[in-house]
């Protein structure tokens, strides 16, 4: 008879999360958030507690934003390792089902264990529970089902045997990765159990890099002999497959130009010959011209976003095709596309071979030197009075920025200008743009900068978006996490402002000055900042927010850095049109004029066939 240990169930799952190992013989989760309540503090907490010195707890402000943190970690990874978050029954459990869905959306791996009802049900109703009235057997936490890539709720301690290894190896599998939502009830954590001491041995998971059919991956180097002008969309998975150098040979190798999305910008330099910058709504106007002309477009590692194909009016050559490697069959067959499911890196090793020697001559080096030179003229410091624009604030950033410097943002006015705007180098750039979660910024960087330490994590955030999630800072600030924050204020929701506007809409509800109040904010953003603990200032203008940046490093703590901007302008350079609906009927002139611009865009839209 095979030797056991007794254990609680909570005992036996912090146990068997602290021998789960990568390759590099470290811990995949490599630890977890906690909040504690009456769902988990009895259970988990005592279980976390007794492991404090061999798998550490930290401790947060929210649920939201502890699992936003985690999520940048294993983003900044690239999938590599990852953190647990733990929350209690409730109120607790539901603050996380939108970090779920960003991580779902983004692809990238969570673990949450959330506190649930009495799995005997004795004590029913708790306090916090959700009863549904048709089915005795929901929970809060069954709202995570449709944003999670697998659920399980444990109501008994041997579940652990089974749950444990699904949910890694969801969270491990380059294809399905994913958030996962263990619902754990409360009693049920403090049930014992004797398990087998084999369950805890140390277990290696490894990160596979799927092969390609090679039929598929002749079905592509068929698709590139014939075209004329190719070209390459970068995306996250390039990054996630550690692709970068594998793409940089390619393209080099058959001289083909490539764009990067918002989750693939920053693989390779803005420096690269064949960089053209980003495509689509928020694209370079170098980029956007290629996706004019190609015929062929080469999707790797991308879910072509309506933001990358400008809500499918950017591919505009009538006899364009499209070609999809990616690691998930969903993803590498949308918009009727010649399909390769395989991993990027071997995909487009193979892919090459297959090419031989054919190499292409299209695409125009001037092009991209001209818009570098656009990009540092609408960047450059103001040379009037008045408030400095978003992209003057970008380009303040990018001269002093260093080679070790990652801009990362989410939401709002930013991550559209950063990504026309910010020449990124080779690891250089953060944005979650699957969701673009306003309140992930803050709690963003302090998980990239827990990942990578040796990084100057540059954090823009806008004053709406900060008001919404600002409390990590407190987390950063105690565990002595440095990163500097740029806080734009242009006193209220700018970047949908400019859309309304855009739209044919008032001006309503977006801006301080058009909202529904009895007194204009006027918001002590440095008082705020320095109350939590960070170093806070208030910058005089473009050449004092460089200077505050470089002092800034020196810091053991966050350094926020507040500018005033104005909420009007916007780039001034590249973009595209974005497919958002105007109301068909009613309305004064403006909306009228936006209707005609809206249908004549739409008329260009056309799906692959």
């Amino acid at each position: 008879m095979s030797a056991t240990i007794r254990l609680t169930a909570a005992q036996a799952m912090v146990k068997w999360l602290s021998v789960q190992m990568t390759e590099d013989n470290e811990r995949f989760i490599e630890g977890m958030w906690a909040i504690f309540g009456h769902g988990n503090v009895a259970g988990i907490g005592e279980a976390l507690h007794a492991a404090r010195d061999t798998f550490p707890t930290w401790r947060g402000q929210n649920e939201q934003t502890m699992a936003h943190a985690a999520i940048a970690y294993a983003k900044t990874m690239k999938r590599r390792r990852a953190h647990a978050v733990t929350s209690s029954i409730g109120p607790g459990s539901t603050n996380m089902v939108t970090a779920a869905a960003l991580a779902h959306v983004n692809r990238l791996p969570l673990l949450m264990v959330c506190g649930d009802v009495f799995a005997s049900r004795r004590p029913d109703p708790v306090l916090q529970q959700v009863e549904d009235f048709d089915d005795g057997t929901v929970s809060a936490n069954d709202a995570f089902r449709p944003v999670v890539r697998y659920f399980d709720r444990i109501t008994r301690p041997e579940h652990l045997l089974t749950c444990l290894p699904r949910a890694l190896s969801v969270m491990t599998d380059p294809a399905n990765c994913g958030p996962v939502c263990l619902a754990f009830c409360q009693d049920t954590q403090a049930e014992a159990f004797d398990y087998p001491e084999s369950f805890f041995a140390p277990k290696v998971w490894r990160i596979r890099r799927p092969e390609p059919d090679t039929r598929e991956v002749q079905d592509v180097v068929e698709a590139i002999s014939v075209a004329k002008h190719p070209l390459i969309v970068a995306g996250g998975g390039v990054l996630y497959s550690g692709a970068e150098d594998a793409l940089a040979a390619f393209a080099s190798k058959h001289n083909i130009p490539f764009v990067e999305t918002q989750a693939g910008k920053g693989g390779l330099s803005f420096e690269n010959t064949r960089n053209f910058g980003s495509p689509g709504v928020t694209g370079s106007a170098c980029a956007n011209a290629l996706c004019a002309d190609a015929d062929l477009i080469i999707g790797v590692g991308t879910r072509f976003q309506d933001f990358t194909t400008g809500s499918w009016t950017v591919f505009a050559n009538p006899d364009r095709r499209l070609v999809s490697i990616n690691l998930h069959p969903y993803d590498a067959g949308k918009h009727n596309a010649v399909p390769v499911v395989g991993d990027a890196r071997v995909t487009l090793e193979m892919v090459s071979e297959g090419l031989g020697a054919i190499r292409f001559n299209w695409h125009s080096p001037a092009a991209r030197t001209s818009w570098h030179e656009t990009v540092r003229s609408v960047t450059a410091s103001p040379n009037r009075d008045g408030l400095p624009s978003d992209a003057q604030v970008i380009g303040a950033v990018q001269r002093v920025s260093q080679g070790n410097t990652v801009a990362m943002c989410a939401a709002g006015t930013m991550p559209g200008a950063l990504q026309v705007l910010w020449l990124a180098a080779r690891g250089g750039y953060h944005m979650e743009y699957g969701y673009s979660c306003m309140g992930y910024e803050v709690a963003g960087a302090l998980g990239i900068k827990l990942a990578a330490p040796e990084k100057e994590v540059i954090c823009f955030v806008g004053d709406g978006s900060y008001m919404m999630a600002n409390s990590e800072l407190a987390t950063a600030v105690m565990r002595k996490v440095p990163f500097t924050v740029v806080l734009t204020d242009n006193r209220g929701y700018g970047c949908i402002n400019r859309l309304q506007i855009e739209c044919g809409g008032a001006e309503f509800n977006n801006m301080y000055k058009d909202s529904n109040v009895e007194v204009q904010p006027e918001i002590d953003f440095v008082a705020h900042a320095r109350a939590i603990g960070a170093h806070a200032v208030k910058a005089a203008g473009i050449a004092d927010l460089e200077a505050q940046i470089i002092e800034a490093r020196g810091r053991d703590i966050p350094s926020v850095i507040v500018i005033d901007t104005e909420a009007v302008s916007s780039t001034g350079a590249g973009g595209h049109w974005w497919d958002v609906a105007v109301p068909q009927a009613g309305g004064p002139e403006r909306l009228e004029q936006a209707r005609e611009r809206y249908n004549a865009n739409a008329a260009k839209q056309r799906a692959f066939d």
